[in-house]
């Protein structure tokens, strides 16, 4: 903690005296010594329980909190967080370990209860009509949660949307609401299919293997990787891999989260599949809430290969449905 700012030591340190007054309160046993870990604070009772208080981004703190009691050999986990508790109750379920998960009241803890995944959304027929316009642009029509969007190697250049105003539906392109907006204003009276194809391009060059970094293959880097399972499931053994629906809406495009497919194996079984990138603790539990939603009995967690670290294994083993990490190598593709 030396060295974080002096803000962020002094929230640490004000989250660790937290727990331990919550923990010496509720846990029922003597306490351990407080160790701070990025985004909360854990500690481990005498009776081998690890007690974790997730400060930051509480709707991803399962696997940071699980991350932190398997590394201290903890026997069982309760976690606190004062909001997205119902979502970490959901996600918790998924796992062949004792985990509680308390909302936190001032210095009350309240047992909290499993969210439900939010129901599949049909497209609308007025939106869905404009499909043809996304395909005649060259872009990839893409559903989900009832948002029709068209993407580039996994990138969105554009989506349906309603007019605030009129009503109207319409096809706005661009990365992002904010980009879509400033391309309305720029070039409005260009006919959309020829923008889109313009934009897609633009966008498909610099998502092609092996280019240096840029803005356009940063950006929904999972997904790119997605699509390059798309053109070579042979990268995770198997046959197809199709583009599926994410178990819970993206709020904004450009934050990087992972992304879900369906890979076809060669005697016709599927699994699911999850796709990220970078060192994410979370991406096991986000792949809990996949397999939920899809209904599937097997997951594959796709990552590139520098990206799969020991303790994303050991989380992956716990999960009741089965879920491995395959890592992925896509340079040579």
């Amino acid at each position: 903690m030396q060295h974080l700012p002096d803000s962020q030591r002094r929230r640490a340190a004000l989250v660790g005296v937290k727990l331990a007054a919550l923990a010496r309160e509720h846990a029922g046993a003597d306490i351990g010594e407080v160790s701070g870990f990025g985004g909360g604070a854990g500690l481990l009772t005498s009776a081998g329980e690890a007690w974790v208080l997730i400060d930051e981004r509480p709707d991803r703190g399962v696997g940071s909190a699980l991350a932190w009691a398997l590394s201290r050999d903890a026997t069982s986990l309760s976690i606190l967080a004062d909001s997205a508790t119902g979502q970490l109750v959901r996600r918790a379920e998924g796992f062949g370990f004792p985990i509680r998960v308390f909302h936190v009241e001032a210095r009350t803890l309240l047992q909290a209860v499993a969210e439900p995944l939010p129901e599949r959304t049909p497209v609308s027929p007025e939106h869905l009509a404009l499909r043809s316009m996304i395909v005649e642009g060259d872009a990839e029509p893409v559903i989900e949660h009832g948002v029709l969007a068209g993407e580039v190697r996994g990138l969105e250049v554009c989506r349906v949307v309603d007019d605030p105003v009129s009503g109207e539906v319409r096809l706005e392109v661009g990365i992002g609401a904010h980009d879509r907006e400033t391309f309305q204003m720029l070039h409005g009276d260009r006919p959309k299919v020829e923008a889109l194809a313009g934009v897609v391009a633009t966008v498909a060059v610099q998502r092609t293997p092996g280019r240096p970094p840029h803005p356009l293959n940063q950006l929904a880097a999972s997904r790119l990787l997605r699509s390059r399972l798309v053109e070579h499931p042979e990268l995770i053994g198997a046959t197809s891999v199709t583009i599926a629906e994410p178990p819970i809406a993206r709020t904004n495009v450009k934050d990087q989260a992972p992304s879900a497919a369906v890979a076809t194996l060669s005697d016709g079984s599927q699994e699911l599949v999850v796709c990220t990138t970078g060192i994410d603790l979370d991406v096991v539990p986000y792949s809990v809430d996949a397999v939920a939603f899809h209904g599937a009995t097997s997951c594959v967690i796709a990552a590139p290969s520098r990206d799969v670290v020991p303790v994303q294994l050991r989380i992956a083993s716990l999960c009741r449905v089965p879920t491995r990490f395959v890592p992925v190598d896509t340079r040579d593709v």
